[in-house]
């Protein structure tokens, strides 16, 4: 972060100082909402949530060297030498400080998002920019208005550009994160179900994503999944057309960065042919599955138009690392392959793994799923159509855990897959899965993030690498 002032931090907040501390030249060098993480110059925000209450650290953080707390109660006793602005409310403080610090910066600001592969889009972009540009990323998948400002606030004058993922499951949310944001380059990677038990339906969903637009700076670049069914609609906008230049990717031909020539078969990567305005060249990816035709695509638009060269864009895509628990692979003595997909699930996703596991090179292939959540109403249905997948897929076994997943389970054991268990947890499922792990074997774990389905991943390893010790 680059120095504000006191006053700065008054004025952005609409904050009004307490105590007796006046000096509105005192320089400020960082924001923290972690009291355990502040130092000197920084000033504390004091977040208040379902189940802690930040003020109840602004003590601790001032003790540890911040400068300052910005709070929405006024604190019985104020430590001296100490400022204390008061607001109506620290998170949108937060929010509001981020929206002027970015204005100080006149850089290119990418804003990703999308139903599925936020995360992977993001990092694939920043993988490929960063191979000629200094680039800010979002850390892990602070997408949100906490993690948001976080990274907006991290900008300093060695950046060039910045990439920064914008998540939501409410109405409004991306209209909120873009006001902090300012994107002049907006990414929309599909309308899927994720969320849909919040929003009601795939229509809402595309409107809540398509608020990106309410933020983005005229004349913005905007890229677009051609294979999406919601997505080319815009096409059709004819205000968001004259406003903004648009770009497609994907498989279509109608899309301007195309994937030709795909190979997703491979054991460790997946290749194909890019097809550009700019000419053509050969990608590698080291990742699986073939939706990473996508962050590939998207990378090589962005990569283009800031005037980067095919060769340059192939290196970027090379040197991409996935992100921990994002279809992460194992390699285990005997040919056992884990795939810990476990971060997140929603019914595109689950899909699209199940498909990589089908082309992986082993005797026998068993997907381990658990429970999709927020998906309201068409719970079932959803899970129902996960199953109908994994029974087309060519799998040899199936595990569920949970009771939503127990839908996948009846559904891919009515569709012919032959071997099928369901469990209501994942301690329950661990004698199974002990007894499936054996060499030339391909596991698949899947599931939504609060069913910590990582853990059963990781004892599937251990299990895994006993058998060669």
């Amino acid at each position: 972060m680059e120095e504000i002032t006191l006053r700065e931090l008054v004025d952005a907040t609409n904050g009004t100082l307490l105590g007796e501390y006046r000096n509105l030249d005192t320089r400020i060098t960082g924001a923290k909402s972690d009291n355990r993480k502040c130092g000197a110059g920084d000033v504390f925000f004091a977040f208040v949530g379902e189940n802690t209450d930040g003020h109840r650290y602004v003590a601790g953080a001032l003790e540890a060297g911040a400068a300052g707390a910005v709070v929405s109660k006024e604190p019985e006793t104020f430590l001296p030498g100490k400022f204390y602005v008061k607001v109506a409310d620290t998170l949108q403080a937060a929010g509001d400080l981020a929206a002027v610090y970015r204005r100080k910066f006149g850089i290119p600001v990418i804003g990703v998002t999308g139903s599925v592969g936020k995360t992977t889009m993001k990092d694939m972009i920043a993988a490929v920019l960063s191979v000629k540009f200094n680039v800010l990323k979002t850390e892990a998948n602070f997408n949100n208005n906490i993690g948001l400002p976080r990274t907006v606030l991290r900008l300093d004058k060695d950046t060039e550009i910045a990439v920064l993922e914008m998540g939501m499951n409410h109405k409004g949310e991306i209209s909120s994160l873009v006001r902090i944001a300012q994107p002049t380059c907006a990414v929309i990677t599909n309308v899927g179900d994720a969320h849909i038990g919040n929003l009601g339906s795939r229509e809402n969903i595309f409107k809540a994503k398509s608020e990106i637009f309410e933020g983005l700076q005229e004349g913005g670049f905007a890229v677009m999944n051609a294979d999406d069914d919601y997505l080319p609609q815009l096409q059709n906008d004819k205000e968001k057309q004259e406003k903004f230049t648009f770009t497609w990717i994907g498989e279509s031909a109608d899309a301007e960065y195309r994937a030709v020539n795909i190979d997703d078969t491979l054991e460790e990567c997946m290749k194909f042919r890019a097809v550009t305005p700019n000419g053509d060249f050969d990608v590698t990816v080291p990742a699986l599955g073939r939706h990473m035709i996508y962050p590939c695509l998207a990378a090589a638009a962005l990569g283009q138009h800031f005037g980067m060269s095919n060769d340059e864009i192939a290196q970027g895509i090379a040197g991409y690392v996935p992100t921990a628990m994002r279809m992460e692979t194992y390699r285990c003595p005997g040919n056992i392959i884990i795939y810990n997909d476990t971060y997140n699930a929603n019914p595109q996703s689950m899909k699209a793994g199940l498909v990589t596991l089908s082309h992986t090179k082993a005797g026998r292939r068993v997907a381990v799923l658990g429970d999709m959540l927020e998906l309201g109403e068409m719970e079932e249905e959803l899970h129902r159509g996960v199953g109908r997948a994994a029974a087309e897929a060519g799998i040899d076994t199936l595990l569920t855990v949970g009771e939503r997943a127990k839908f996948i389970a009846d559904e891919a054991a009515k569709r012919g897959l032959a071997d099928v268990r369901s469990f209501s947890s994942a301690e329950e499922a661990k004698e199974t899965l002990r007894q499936l792990i054996a060499p030339d074997t391909a596991l698949y774990f899947k599931a939504s993030h609060l069913m910590a389905l990582e853990k059963l991943a990781a004892f599937a390893k251990e299990e895994a690498e006993k058998l060669s010790s």
